[in-house]
């Protein structure tokens, strides 16, 4: 597995503005990010949460946008990292996804050392079925398969789930920060999120 040096290289070939940070470190540049913004969108990422970067948000006074686009600056997380420096991300509604293309003045992802993934893109959507969406349909108590049992996709079923609560509706893949939104990726050496 490349070191997170290499992938902070891969993500600034990319076009990304890339660091690798200690939580502490994590912390210190989104909250000066937010001293700058009006309000803060965040699609219920599990790592902002951990990191206490919703609440540290909160007490400087600025409006928090819950699962919206429209804000100054959106925080969240990758389901997966590829070591080529590509995000990957699935979701059921988008707006997250919708969010980290198009609105916000900045992105700032968020990622944990477990969310790095050797290989392709279809190692990185196995990763996402796998971890990333059950724990999130058990979290969020939706009636899927994957709560209960595996995703079906990894069952030989390859329609995936016919549940409308399905976790896996929206998969996009970043090649490189889209055009007129300024993304950071920060990596932070410990597990964070799913």
């Amino acid at each position: 597995m490349k070191t997170l040096s290499e992938i902070r290289e891969a993500l600034e070939k990319r076009g990304y503005e890339a660091h690798v940070f200690t939580r502490a470190e994590a912390v210190e540049f989104v909250t000066a990010a937010a001293k700058k913004a009006d309000n803060v969108g965040w699609g219920g990422s599990e790592t902002v949460k951990e990191l206490g970067l919703r609440d540290a948000v909160a007490a400087l006074g600025k409006e928090i946008r819950d699962h919206r686009t429209d804000c100054d600056l959106f925080l969240l997380s990758a389901n997966a990292l590829l070591e080529d420096g590509r995000i990957v991300n699935i979701d059921g509604t988008g707006n997250r996804i919708a969010a980290s293309i198009w609105g916000p003045k900045q992105v700032i992802y968020l990622i944990g050392r477990n969310k790095i993934v050797a290989g392709g893109v279809d190692d990185a959507v196995l990763r996402i079925r796998r971890e990333t969406c059950p724990k999130n349909a058990v979290r969020l108590a939706r009636k899927t398969p994957c709560a209960v049992n595996a995703c079906p996709a990894l069952s030989g079923n390859p329609a995936g789930c016919a549940s409308p609560d399905r976790m896996c509706k929206v998969t996009a893949v970043f090649d490189c920060p889209p055009s007129r939104t300024p993304t950071a990726v920060i990596l932070i050496d410990e597990p964070l999120g799913y």
